[in-house]
């Protein structure tokens, strides 16, 4: 049985309508299921929720650093947008909403907006942890960095199943072990040592001429 799964620079994920869903629920709840805004559209900063909701353009502007650099070393004066282009973030539909409607495809995005809000109120209610608010954000120095960050790695698979994710581990250890085979038999002198389809294989050593 052939597995077609869709692949981001980090994670493997399964092509299931709850994996989709659930993947954008957890996008869009950031700011509000820690407490920092009640609602979604609340969040001061980039959010796709306009744009998923109301189909509003999600747009803003990069900044090339390194011409402000340079005229900053010729000693010239320029306005802030001087070197600023203005860009619009294209946001694809979820696969399994990707044949809806625009109207159908944002009552979805409301109908998730709206399990957030309830749960993210709940669990306020819960613990008596109060919303932190939109002013408070806005004072926070934005180079700040807490002594403490709670970090844990990244999945390698998002996968609706056990056995699935199971499936997929199978799957990559095979690969890590066929490639580190292939590495080595390349490294003893072997040039049509076969590696993994979708592998690239190590570079060899630069011969001089």
């Amino acid at each position: 049985m052939a597995l077609r799964i869709r692949v981001n620079p980090r994670i493997a994920v399964q092509p299931d309508d709850r994996i989709h869903r659930r993947q954008l629920a957890y996008c869009l709840a950031q700011g509000c299921k820690e407490n920092l805004v009640e609602r979604v559209r609340d969040w001061p900063g980039v959010h796709a929720a306009q744009a998923l909701l109301d189909g509003e353009p999600l747009t803003g502007y990069w900044f090339d650093r390194s011409k402000e650099y340079a005229a900053r070393r010729r000693r010239a004066s320029f306005d802030p947008y001087r070197y600023a282009t203005p860009e619009t973030v294209e946001l694809s539909p979820l696969p399994c909403w990707k044949d809806l409607s625009e109207e159908t495809y944002q009552q979805r995005v409301a109908g998730l907006v709206q399990e957030i809000e309830e749960e993210a109120a709940a669990e306020r209610q819960r613990t008596r942890k109060p919303v932190l608010g939109v002013a408070a954000i806005l004072a926070q120095d934005p180079q700040y960095r807490p002594g403490f960050l709670d970090r844990s790695p990244a999945p390698l698979f998002l996968t609706a199943s056990y056995s699935m994710w199971r499936t997929l581990y199978d799957a990559y250890a095979w690969f890590v072990l066929e490639f580190r085979s292939a590495a080595e038999k390349l490294r003893a002198g072997d040039r049509a040592a076969p590696f993994p389809r979708g592998s690239f294989p190590p570079a060899l050593p630069f011969v001089g001429g």
